[in-house]
C-alpha cells in the first residue's frame, strides 16, 4: 500500500492506485470489494467514488528508500521486491537478537517511527517459511503487532485462491479453480502435483507449489564472477538522464550475458559508487526471471531513489550488477512458448523503434466492436496500452461473423461493385473486373443515430482472387477487410 503515500494523494478522500491492475487501494475502496490484482475497470466499477491515480513506482521507490536503509540497519540483507513490499532472510539475524518474535517486534518498531513520518503511513510484519507466505501473514498482521506464523503450511491452507492473483495474473485459472469446487489454497493443495501441471500448464504448477508453501524453487547455485558487469565512468554522471541511458545498457549486457550461460536471474544486487569513492548497493528480487524490461525498470528506480535523495553526492562514477540468484535452467518455458525468440523479438522491436520513431511500431490489443477495425486499438510499443472504449468481454450483438478478415484497413475504403437485382454481381480490383463467386448477407449493422451515422449492410464477398468484407451504406461500398 506504499502507493498511498504519493504527495499527490487526497488525504480524507477514498484512493484508488493503478496501473493495469489495482496496485493500493483505501480502507473505504477494499471495502467496496476491491482486491489487489483487480483488473482497473473493474475495480473503478466497484468503487466510482474514489480518486484514481495511475502508479509510479520511479517515484515510489525514491520515497521507499529510507525505508529499506532503516531496514538494513537490523538485518543486513533485504530483497526489494516493489516499493512497500521487502523481504529479509532472518536466519542469521534470529541468533543475534534471541528469536523470531523478538525480532520481529523490533523491526515492526522501528517501521512504525520510520513509516509514520510518511503521511500517517503503516508498516505491517510478517514471519513465515517463504516469500509467498510472508507476504500473507505480513497483510494479516496489525500494526505494531507482527504476525509469527510457526505452521506455514497450515496458514496457507487456510488462505482464499485470491490470494494467487498478484503472483499468477491468472483471473481464468482461478475462476476455474473456483468452478471445480476449489475455494481454498488448502483444497489446491491437496490436488495432485502432476495433475495440475498436466492440465493447466505452468500456471497450474506455479499455483500448486504456492498453495504447499514451496514457491522458492529457483536452484541457487555459486555464481562465477565474470557474470557481473560494470562499468566505469572518468566524467561522474549527474543528469538523470545520463544515469538512465547507463543503467540500462547494463542491465541489457547483464542478462546477454547470462542467456550465454543458460542462466536466468530471479535476484540482482546493484551497486553505484559516487565521485568520492563511496558507495550503496541494494539487492532487488523477481519470484519470475529479470527480463531485460523489468530488470532495466528496477536498476533505473534504484539509481533515481539515490542520485535525487542525494545519496550519490558528486555524481556517479561506477554501476555495478551482479546476479545473486541464478536457476540452473533459466527460464522455465512452456511447451508452445520459445522465451528466448520472443526476447530477441523485443531486442529487435526495441531497435526498429529507435530507427522509425515511437509512432513507427505500435502494438494491438482486443476491444470491443462490430466491425473489425474496431475491435483492435492501437498503442505505442513498449508503453502501457491506453483504456479500452470498449469491453472486449462484452457480448456485443450484430457484431460480424466469424471467420475474421486478416487484414483491415485503418478506415473503410470505397469498393466498385456491380449489382443485379440487390445481388453482387462483379468487383472492381484496379483496372479489371472479377465476377463474384459466391456471397453472404446482408447483416444489418444499426448506426449511431445519436452521432448521425446511418445504417448500413455488410457483406462477404467471393471472388478468384481473394475475398472481402463489405459494408454498403447509402448506396455506396466500402471495403472493410480482406480475408485469408
Amino acid at each position: 500500500m506504499w502507493s498511498l503515500g504519493r504527495p499527490d494523494a487526497p488525504l480524507d478522500d477514498p484512493v484508488l492506485i493503478v496501473g493495469e491492475r489495482v496496485s493500493a487501494a483505501s480502507e473505504e475502496v477494499l471495502e467496496a470489494g476491491v482486491s489487489l490484482g483487480m483488473p482497473r475497470r473493474e475495480a473503478e466499477a466497484l468503487a466510482p467514488f474514489a480518486t484514481v491515480l495511475v502508479r509510479d513506482p520511479g517515484e515510489e521507490s525514491r520515497r521507499f528508500e529510507p525505508v529499506v536503509e532503516t531496514i538494513e540497519d537490523l538485518v543486513p540483507r533485504v530483497e526489494v521486491v516493489a516499493p512497500g513490499l521487502i523481504f529479509v532472510p532472518i536466519a542469521g539475524a534470529v541468533r543475534f537478537y534471541g528469536g523470531e518474535e523478538v525480532l520481529a517486534e523490533r523491526v515492526a518498531k522501528e517501521l512504525d517511527r520510520m513509516v509514520g513520518q510518511e503521511r500517517g503511513g503503516q508498516a505491517l510484519v510478517g514471519v513465515a517459511d517463504g516469500p509467498f507466505a510472508a507476504r500473507w501473514a505480513a497483510a494479516g498482521a496489525e500494526v505494531g503487532r507482527p504476525l509469527v506464523v510457526g505452521d506455514t503450511i497450515d496458514f496457507l491452507s487456510r488462505l482464499d485462491l485470491a490470494a494467487l492473483r498478484e503472483d499468477l495474473d491468472a483471473e481464468e485459472l482461478i475462476d476455474t479453480f473456483r468452478w471445480l469446487g476449489v475455494s481454498t489454497l488448502g483444497d489446491l493443495a491437496r490436488l495432485p502435483r502432476d495433475a495440475l501441471a498436466t492440465r493447466f500448464g505452468n500456471p497450474g504448477l506455479l499455483a500448486h507449489r504456492l498453495a504447499a508453501g514451496d514457491d522458492r524453487f529457483v536452484d541457487p547455485r555459486e555464481i562465477p564472477p565474470d557474470l557481473a558487469v560494470d562499468a566505469d565512468f572518468e566524467e561522474p554522471l549527474e543528469s538523470l538522464d545520463a544515469v538512465a541511458f547507463a543503467s540500462r545498457a547494463l542491465a541489457e549486457r547483464l542478462l546477454r550475458g547470462l542467456r550465454g550461460s543458460g542462466a536466468a536471474p530471479h535476484r540482482v544486487s546493484i551497486l553505484a559508487e559516487d565521485a568520492a569513492g563511496g558507495s550503496r548497493e541494494r539487492i532487488w528480487r523477481s519470484a519470475d526471471p529479470f527480463t531485460e524490461k523489468a530488470l532495466s525498470d528496477r536498476v533505473w528506480w534504484q539509481l533515481r531513489a539515490w542520485v535525487e535523495s542525494g545519496g550519490i553526492p558528486g555524481g556517479v562514477s561506477r554501476i555495478r550488477i551482479a546476479p545473486a540468484d541464478l536457476s540452473d535452467e533459466g527460464r522455465q518455458l512452456g511447451l508452445l512458448k520459445d522465451e528466448s525468440s520472443r526476447i530477441e523479438a523485443e531486442r529487435a522491436l526495441a531497435r526498429a523503434q529507435a530507427l522509425l520513431g515511437p509512432d513507427g511500431v505500435l502494438q494491438g490489443r482486443v476491444q470491443g466492436g462490430r466491425l473489425p477495425g474496431e475491435r483492435v486499438s492501437w498503442s505505442r510499443w513498449g508503453e502501457p496500452p491506453p483504456d479500452q472504449e470498449r469491453d472486449g468481454d462484452a457480448p456485443w450483438p450484430g457484431a460480424t461473423p466469424a471467420p475474421s478478415p486478416a487484414l483491415v484497413p485503418p478506415e473503410p475504403r470505397p469498393l466498385e461493385v456491380e449489382w443485379e437485382g440487390g445481388m453482387p454481381t462483379r468487383v472492381r480490383l484496379g483496372t479489371r473486373w472479377e465476377p463474384v463467386l459466391t456471397w453472404s448477407g446482408p447483416w444489418r449493422l444499426g448506426g449511431r443515430w445519436w452521432v448521425g451515422e446511418e445504417d448500413a449492410d455488410r457483406y462477404q464477398l467471393v471472388t478468384s482472387v481473394g475475398a472481402f468484407l463489405c459494408v454498403v451504406t447509402r448506396g455506396r461500398a466500402f471495403l472493410a477487410g480482406v480475408y485469408d
